[in-house]
């Protein structure tokens, strides 16, 4: 569909009002292994060389600046062999950018690539960011990066923020339908106090009906569990499972499109998934064994969610259908308790609200709760076309 270039490679080329403005300036980085340019160069590395800015530290997001940890690994700061910069973890002892982290900067860029979906820590690192950002004065620089699942579709519920946590802090839908860049510029504005001195360099050449792999740049995968763009599409519906006794399919070489249990019966629920006939998928009975996470070493029975026609899957549909039918089928099946006295369980985290949960447990059926969702996004959407920069 034509060749994009990402924020990286339009603010390499030093004609942007932000390359100009901070031609040499003292800078942080945000970024991690999706931080590259269309020949997979690292944007550390590119900007290291200073032919735009003195690079002075890195800031990594989960997963760290290599990508190495697994999710919810606590993430050490540390020295950066390669450059020999100090290296901040914003997943470890601290989520925030602290007063000694941004000492002696006069900017901080972010390269991250997004999921497109409200789970995605990457968008509260980015949050949290632009908060301290607007606390000490420091201007933010986003080097915009396409969403992979394109622009033109949001999905689920807007969450409450009596839920909010580290993989929903905003009152967005699950998918947003945005890049990373003009969520930075709705976040900007809904913090209070201080002006948020925020740039976003904008893509050149992205339009909003693209998926990744029209934009002809590379893909890496965002993080280990996410490594295709089939993963990805799925993502906003059966990261759900998260939030359940079931496994999501980490420790499988299909995480997010395997979801399964020990001792269920894959048949069943497969025939009871095809008969909703939803639009883009078709479900496969498995059997696998995950190598970590949930289940490690366990046969489980489960289904394979095949992509059939990208373009009509609504992920978020596909994921509480498959909650409400394992929740109706299998007694197995739970929800995970909370990890802290006093907490929600993580599904109503993740569902942003404990609606998800209650209306299942009560034998609810899953279009009423869906119907309700479609109207919420439908209103996101239309709120968040003054922060798009792309048609």
């Amino acid at each position: 569909m034509g060749e994009v270039r990402s924020g990286l490679e339009v603010f390499l080329e030093g004609e942007t009002e932000a390359a100009r403005r901070f031609r040499g300036a003292r800078a942080g980085l945000v970024t991690n292994p999706t931080g590259v340019d269309r020949r997979l160069q690292s944007t550390v590395d590119l900007l290291a060389r200073g032919s735009v800015v003195q690079l002075q530290a890195l800031f990594g997001p989960e997963h760290g600046v290599r990508g190495a940890s697994q999710a919810g690994e606590e993430v050490a700061s540390e020295t950066d062999p390669r450059t020999g910069l100090p290296v901040y973890s914003l997943y470890g002892k601290t989520r925030r950018p602290t007063p000694e982290m941004l000492e002696g900067l006069d900017v901080i860029l972010f390269d991250l690539q997004d999921a497109g979906c409200r789970y995605y820590t990457y968008l509260y690192t980015l949050s949290y960011l632009l908060e301290a950002a607007a606390r000490y004065g420091l201007p933010v620089v986003v080097l915009d990066r396409p969403n992979p699942l394109g622009g033109l579709v949001t999905e689920g519920n807007i969450l409450d923020l009596r839920f909010r946590s580290f993989v929903g802090d905003r009152a967005i839908p699950i998918r947003t339908g945005l890049t990373v860049g003009e969520l930075a510029r709705l976040f900007a504005a809904e913090i209070s106090g201080a002006a948020v001195d925020l740039t976003v360099v904008p893509m050149a050449g992205w339009r909003r009906e693209m998926w990744y792999d029209d934009t002809g740049l590379p893909f890496v995968m965002p993080s280990p569990n996410l490594p295709t763009l089939e993963s990805l599409t799925l993502y906003p519906g059966t990261c759900l499972f998260e939030g359940t006794s079931f496994s999501e399919g980490r420790g499988t070489t299909r995480p997010f499109e395997i979801v399964g249990a020990p001792g269920i019966d894959p048949y069943e629920w497969a025939d009871r998934l095809n008969e909703l006939e939803l639009p883009g998928v078709r479900f496969r009975p498995v059997w696998f064994v995950p190598t970590f996470s949930k289940h490690q070493g366990q046969l489980c029975g489960g289904v394979q969610v095949h992509i059939v026609e990208r373009r009509a899957v609504r992920a978020v549909d596909v994921g509480v259908h498959m909650l409400a039918t394992a929740r109706r089928l299998f007694p197995q099946f739970e929800w995970r308790k909370p990890g802290q006295e006093g907490r929600p369980p993580f599904i109503d985290l993740l569902a942003g609200g404990d609606g998800l949960r209650r209306r299942l447990d009560a034998g609810e059926p899953a279009e009423a709760l869906l119907g309700e969702w479609e109207k919420e996004a439908e209103t996101f959407a239309e709120r968040a076309r003054e922060f798009q920069l792309y048609h």
